[in-house]
């Protein structure tokens, strides 16, 4: 499931970053993977946590899915913070779990199901309660 992530500015609309479900298991497992990227000029301004939380409950609501996860290198603190914000858990360090730049490289794992957030209204839901509350 590829999105793409636009800006709207008054000049017009621009392409800023993609976030990707990818990975995606049927059957018994209904999981998969989400992956995303952003361009530094707008980020920080809560648009990746805005367009996950989009793509998680689009991926439970239409999707069929019952997890979703989140790897990310332990050294990426801004990655790692949008899937804190949204109440990610925390489940599992993946030693050398993907080549990147040559060599491989560690992650840590985060997932998130749908009882974790159905009752709440989905994920956005809970990240609009996060963010006025603040």
């Amino acid at each position: 499931m590829p999105f793409a992530i636009c800006l709207a500015e008054p000049q017009g609309t621009r392409l800023v970053g993609q976030l990707t479900i990818g990975n995606i298991v049927r059957r018994a497992f209904c999981s998969g993977y989400a992956g995303y990227w952003i361009d530094s000029r707008a980020a920080g301004r809560g648009i990746v946590p805005t367009a996950l939380a989009l793509a998680v409950d689009h991926a439970f609501a239409f999707g069929g899915m019952h997890r979703m996860e989140v790897n990310i290198r332990p050294e990426n603190a801004a990655s790692r913070r949008v899937a804190e914000k949204l109440g990610f858990r925390q489940e599992a360090y993946h030693h050398r779990y993907l080549h990147i730049d040559g060599e491989w490289r560690d992650h840590i794992g985060y997932a998130l199901t749908a009882e974790d957030v159905i009752a709440e209204g989905g994920l956005l839901a809970r990240w609009h309660r996060t963010r006025s509350a603040a």
